[in-house]
């Protein structure tokens, strides 16, 4: 039971994660240091993308699912278990990963927009 508590928790952090690293920059406009934050997951992301490191929690997940007895995550992990091909056609692949990539990059540019703004009216008010 502890198991599948411990699989199931890191699959709704992970599901958290990953919205984070899409959305997570837009928290940054309101709360503009949260961008230092977002800008670790959004490297972490990258490196996902690569393969050439496990996700720990993917790592986490499929020990919990290995020690309640179920059968583990996909050979691509959680994203190819959950998300591709439910979520989105897995034909579909490069085109998500562009729109999150766009997601990111219009977030990082209101940031920079916002404190820029912060700047001036921080200026003219002095």
């Amino acid at each position: 039971m502890i198991y599948q508590a411990i699989w199931e928790v890191t699959m709704v952090v992970h599901f958290i994660v990953i919205l984070y690293i899409a959305l997570g920059g837009y928290l940054a406009w309101r709360r503009p240091k949260l961008i230092w934050p977002h800008l670790g997951f959004a490297a972490w992301g990258v490196v996902q993308l690569t393969g050439w490191v496990e996700c720990p929690l993917t790592a986490l997940e499929n020990w919990g699912r290995a020690h309640a007895g179920a059968r583990g995550l996909a050979p691509g992990g959680f994203i190819d278990t959950y998300i591709e091909g439910v979520v989105y056609p897995a034909d579909y692949v490069w085109l998500v990963r562009w729109i999150v990539i766009a997601a990111i990059a219009i977030s990082w540019a209101g940031v920079v927009l916002r404190r820029a703004q912060r700047g001036r009216s921080h200026t003219s008010t002095a």
